[in-house]
């Protein structure tokens, strides 16, 4: 009887071994997910600035290089959910972390890359979300009635020079001019920078 006792006292105690080390391991499952940002901090003009690079976040960046490893958390043990393959691309920084920035695309899909990777040089993409393929008119001068230099398909890249709230002065291979802004994925609205 002895015995019987001494191996279910050893049953329970196993089972209760095995309970704590699996809520161990779920809490240590939870651990990167709690780390994953730092809070930015309110700024000048209501706008929250990133805890590490002291800049505006949300902001809008672009990929420095042509291969991008983007991956699921903010450490190299995290596994890459998808690589970008085009320089230039914006994106938005949405969060840091230490040297980690959260990125979001144009179609939504977020995840971490090494700040290094990013670039300050401010490029667009024309309408991403256009559903129909009608090309988008650039005119020499900002201004709807302005002459034309260049019609842009959906999702052409763009380099953004300046915006004024409502016109952006962009370039690229073989054209440059004004788009209004409200086309261009990789500016807010109402945003100026020359």
């Amino acid at each position: 009887m002895s015995a019987f006792l001494g191996s279910m006292t050893m049953a329970r105690f196993s089972k209760g071994l095995r309970a704590a080390a699996a809520a161990l391991a779920a809490l240590g499952a939870l651990a990167p997910v709690a780390a994953t940002s730092q809070a930015a901090r309110p700024g000048e003009a209501g706008l929250m600035i990133g805890p590490m690079s002291g800049l505006p976040v949300p902001r809008f960046v672009s990929l420095k290089s042509a291969k991008v490893y983007v991956r699921q958390g903010p450490t190299k043990e995290h596994p890459v959910a998808f690589v970008y393959r085009r320089a230039g691309e914006p994106v938005e920084i949405i969060a840091e972390y230490d040297n980690w920035r959260r990125i979001r695309d144009s179609e939504g899909a977020e995840g971490w890359v090494w700040h290094s990777l990013l670039s300050g040089r401010r490029t667009a993409l024309v309408t991403p979300w256009a559903k129909d393929q009608s090309a988008m008119p650039i005119h020499v001068r900002a201004g709807a009635h302005e002459r034309l230099s260049a019609r842009l398909e959906p999702k052409v890249l763009v380099t953004v020079r300046a915006c004024d709230s409502q016109w952006c002065r962009v370039e690229g291979e073989g054209f440059e001019g004004f788009i209004e802004q409200n086309r261009l994925w990789g500016v807010y609205p109402g945003e100026r920078f020359d």
